[in-house]
């Protein structure tokens, strides 16, 4: 089983929405479980509305769900401590901590990376405004420059997220250019495959 954590040192960053779409993506490579620990239960209210196609469970009930599955996708709180960070990157393969493209978001990013030196990490850059904007790029580059380890792929905002989360589906199942989003998930998944290879 591989193992997926999504944490922020912040709220409001697409941490639950991204951790809901990597499963979607991953639930064509096998058997997936969202663990939600997150406070807002953002994942299962998703759950509840409709229909995903992975399961998800409350982290407290977790250990029963886990056995057999091929992923784990874990959505933790927002704000974890340094010590915490480094425990949750010690319990998962990978880590992705979802970041919006503003100054006030790449200074406690850059902080972040130092704190997790000799972990497996990527910065996922969430909610960039559309082109010809180029708020997002130049996030990435910035913390390219810095030395944080940084998706190549970066997720549009897009109103269309709201609309997946009221009919509680993944944003790939919406029509016309309400799904454009997902290409940015497909392709993030894509990279979380081979870094995990």
């Amino acid at each position: 089983m591989l193992i997926v954590t999504f944490t922020g040192y912040k709220g409001g960053v697409g941490k639950s929405t991204s951790a809901i779409h990597l499963a979607t993506f991953l639930s064509k490579y096998g058997n997936v479980l969202l663990v939600d620990g997150d406070p807002n239960r953002t994942s299962i209210s998703w759950a509840s509305r409709g229909h995903l196609p992975f399961d998800v469970a409350d982290e407290r009930k977790a250990a029963k769900a886990i056995p057999g599955r091929d992923w784990l996708v874990i959505d933790t709180p927002a704000r974890p401590n340094s010590d915490d960070l480094k425990e949750l990157a010690d319990g998962c393969d990978l880590m992705i901590l979802p970041t919006i493209p503003d100054i006030n978001s790449l200074e406690p990013m850059i902080d972040t990376s130092k704190a997790l030196k000799n972990v497996s990490f990527r910065a996922l850059i969430t909610m960039a405004p559309p082109h010809p904007n180029k708020d997002g790029e130049q996030m990435q580059q910035d913390m390219q420059a810095s030395d944080v380890p940084v998706f190549e792929s970066i997720i549009r905002r897009s109103t269309a997220f709201a609309k997946a989360a009221l009919a509680g589906v993944p944003i790939r199942e919406l029509k016309g250019k309400s799904r454009l989003p997902w290409l940015d998930y497909e392709q993030m998944g894509k990279e979380v495959l081979e870094i995990l290879r």
